[in-house]
This record gives C-alpha cells, sequence and structure tokens, in this order.
C-alpha cells in the first residue's frame, strides 16, 4: 500500500446513518444528558457535604468526574456525526481523541485500585487508617490516578502521529485503537508501547485490586455478621464497577484485531457498549448501594419536589 498524505479521517463505521440518522441522535443524546446529570448530582453532593469528604467518597467522587470527563471524549463529537453528511474528523483531532480516551480509561483503573487500597486498610487495619490514608496519601494517589496513564498514553499518540497512512477510512465511530489499522505497517516501539500501557494501566491495577479484595473477604469470612455486613456494603459496589469496566476494555481491545468482514451491526454495537454503561450506571451504584450517599440523594429529591 501506498503512504498517503492524510489531513482527515472518514469514520464509517455507522450502519445506515442516513436513515437512522436522528435515531441515533435522539439515543445518545438522552443518554450523554443522563450521565452528566446523575454524575454530577452525585459529585456535587459530595462536594457539599463534609460528612462526605472521607477518602473513600473523595475516591467515588474522582470515579465519578472522571466518568464524565470519559463520556466527553466521545458523545460530542458522535452527536455532530450524526447531524453531518459525512462523519470525518481531522488527524489531529483524531490523535487528541484517542489520547483522552485512554489516558482517561487508564484512570478509571488507577482509581479503582485506589479504592481498593482504601477500603483495605480501612478494614483490614482500621487502627492505621488515619495515619496511612491522611489527605497528602489522597491527594498523592489522585494525582497518580491521572498522571501516570497520561504518561503512558502520550508516547503512543505520539509515534502513531508519526507513523506513514495508507488509508484514511477508519472502521469505526470514533478514534479508539482501531485507528492503528489505518498506518501502513505498525512499528514494533509501537506495539511494545501498547503493551506496556496494557499492563501498567489495566491488568497489574487489576490484580492489585482483585487481590486487595480477595483478602477483604477472607478476613470478613473469619469474622462476624457485622463485620461481612460492612465489608459487602463497602466492596461490592467497587467490584461491580471493576468487572462491568474490564469487560468493556476487553471488547475496546479485541475490537481493533477483528477482521475486516466481521458484521458491521455487531461491530458497532460492540463499539457502543465501550462507552455507553459504565459511565450511566456508576452513580446509579454508588447512589443506592452507599448508605451515606444515598440518604443525601433521597434529602435532595425530598427539597426538589
Amino acid at each position: 500500500m501506498d503512504e498517503l498524505n492524510v489531513s482527515h479521517v472518514t469514520l464509517t463505521g455507522y450502519v445506515e446513518m442516513s436513515k437512522y440518522r436522528y435515531l441515533y441522535f435522539s439515543v445518545l443524546f438522552t443518554v450523554y444528558v443522563l450521565i452528566i446529570c446523575s454524575n454530577a448530582t452525585i459529585v456535587y453532593l459530595i462536594w457539599t457535604h463534609k460528612n462526605l469528604h472521607e477518602p473513600m467518597y473523595i475516591f467515588i467522587c474522582a470515579l465519578l468526574f472522571n466518568c464524565l470527563l470519559y463520556s466527553t471524549t466521545v458523545y460530542p463529537k458522535l452527536l455532530i456525526d450524526f447531524l453531518s453528511e459525512t462523519p470525518i474528523v481531522s488527524m489531529s483531532s483524531c490523535l487528541l481523541q484517542f489520547f483522552m480516551f485512554y489516558s482517561i480509561g487508564g484512570t478509571e483503573f488507577w482509581l479503582i485500585a485506589s479504592m481498593a487500597f482504601d477500603r483495605y486498610v480501612s478494614i483490614c487495619k482500621p487502627l492505621r487508617y488515619p495515619t496511612i490514608m491522611r489527605k497528602s496519601a489522597v491527594k498523592v494517589l489522585l494525582i497518580l490516578a491521572w498522571f501516570v496513564p497520561a504518561c503512558h498514553i502520550a508516547p503512543e499518540a505520539i509515534l502513531s502521529a508519526k507513523t506513514p497512512i495508507c488509508s484514511s477510512d477508519l472502521n469505526g465511530i470514533f478514534c479508539n485503537n482501531a485507528m492503528f489499522t489505518l498506518h501502513c505497517t505498525k512499528p514494533r516501539s509501537l506495539t511494545v508501547l501498547g503493551v506496556v500501557a496494557l499492563l501498567d494501566l489495566v491488568i497489574l491495577p487489576m490484580l492489585f485490586t482483585v487481590f486487595t479484595y480477595t483478602k477483604i473477604f477472607i478476613m470478613s469470612y473469619q469474622s462476624g455478621k457485622s463485620f461481612r455486613r460492612k465489608a459487602a456494603e463497602t466492596c461490592v459496589p467497587h467490584l461491580i464497577v471493576l468487572i462491568s469496566f474490564s469487560y468493556l476494555a476487553a471488547y475496546d481491545v479485541a475490537i481493533a484485531r477483528m477482521e475486516t468482514d466481521f458484521p458491521k451491526t455487531a461491530r458497532l454495537i460492540m463499539t457502543m457498549q465501550i462507552f455507553l454503561y459504565h459511565p450511566l450506571f456508576n452513580p446509579f451504584i454508588y447512589g443506592l448501594k452507599m448508605k451515606e450517599i444515598s440518604k443525601h440523594l433521597k434529602l435532595l429529591c425530598l427539597t426538589r419536589v
């Protein structure tokens, strides 16, 4: 294949765009509004109530704020594309979306791992909790959660920008790792960077989280009912979020490696799952399962009635 001088990329992953344009727009616009309202509400409750200014709730606040950022990297451009005759994106914007999407996605796993560490110290080492989870420690964990993924993804985006491109048609609806299929040949260095990022941003934080919660559940099994209830109330929502996001991350990795003859409709459905469920369900999981947040949420609803 011959190298092309590509300034814009055409997104070809939509199914019958001209026929379902307004249906796509209506559904995703509604979902985006729900995501903004639900996540922002929980963030507002944690921000404004001093009794929620504890590490566990601060991490939840950071996670839901990250969901807002995660959604905003995808939804606005999708909504514009639905109303456009031809869905296109400039190469620089495509690389920026790639960088933002994966750095924020990596932050999600790091925040979940930080929450797991916080729960481990709280449940298994309660006497040392105030000295370990000081404000300074929470700030460091939050900074690392946003800084480390960005440092991993930035070299990938820069190297991808310098890699020769042989196609301007991206078989997708936004710039995820499917954009690697545009390259004439994928450099080995880009593959190595991708593997390192996958290891550091997804696999290691996930293994740490699973290991930490395993220790918590072993300890809770050996303790009384009240201890088991406390562990379940605080840990189960985090595990649900980890499982759902890991499942979606596996989808995203798989999509870039699918053959071109994979059914277009199935590919579209799978791609949309990456950003559809997770940011929408998170605030409901934490709003309903976490007692203190649920209490403030009920009071907020009553005052608005």
